[in-house]
């Protein structure tokens, strides 16, 4: 059975996230191209390094001492899935907290602990007065497939920061 809860902070280090496989083989993704959205072909692998692990447990911490939201699947007491907000609100009048995160281990994918991150992830920013959600995803088919059929459609206002930072990430938003 899974299991979900809040992470807090003294728990976030790399013996957490031990069971969990981030790996992803991706074979094409969404470019914008001409202001058309195309599936392109974008063979590689995504995975994880020690240091990307260090670095997530870093932005994991700073989300939850600036009030923000992390939230776990379980699976016989081992991670297979998280998803983090921030607690500010920014985007003006479109009132758009950040989901910064969400990923589900290799080994559960397609078992639904995706959607209840994402949901929980969206009730807890209504919460605190978001009107949407703003994710810049990973542009895989894959990825984008699962947006899509939580509600996300591509963000009226793109935030400068996330495009710049992952220029080929797709920028959507999510109402609550």
């Amino acid at each position: 059975m899974i299991q979900y809860r809040n992470l807090n902070a003294d728990e976030l280090c790399l013996e957490l996230f031990q069971p969990f496989i981030r790996h992803q083989v991706v074979t094409k993704c969404w470019r914008k191209e001409d202001g058309k959205w195309l599936i392109t072909d974008a063979p590689f692998v995504d995975d994880w390094t020690k240091n990307d692990y260090l670095f997530l447990i870093s932005c994991l911490k700073n989300t939850l001492r600036s009030g923000g939201f992390v939230y776990a699947a379980f699976y016989k007491d081992m991670l297979k899935g998280f998803v983090s907000v921030e607690a500010s609100l920014f985007g003006g009048s479109q009132k758009y907290l950040d989901l910064t995160s969400i990923h589900v281990s290799e080994d559960m994918r397609g078992t639904g602990i995706g959607k209840e991150l994402f949901l929980s992830a969206k009730k807890w920013a209504k919460g605190k007065g978001a009107a949407k959600l703003y994710i810049s995803a990973h542009s895989s088919v894959e990825t984008q497939a699962f947006y899509r059929k939580m509600g996300c459609v591509e963000a009226q206002a793109y935030d400068r920061h996330h495009v710049e930072a992952e220029p080929f990430d797709c920028q959507l938003e999510c109402p609550l």
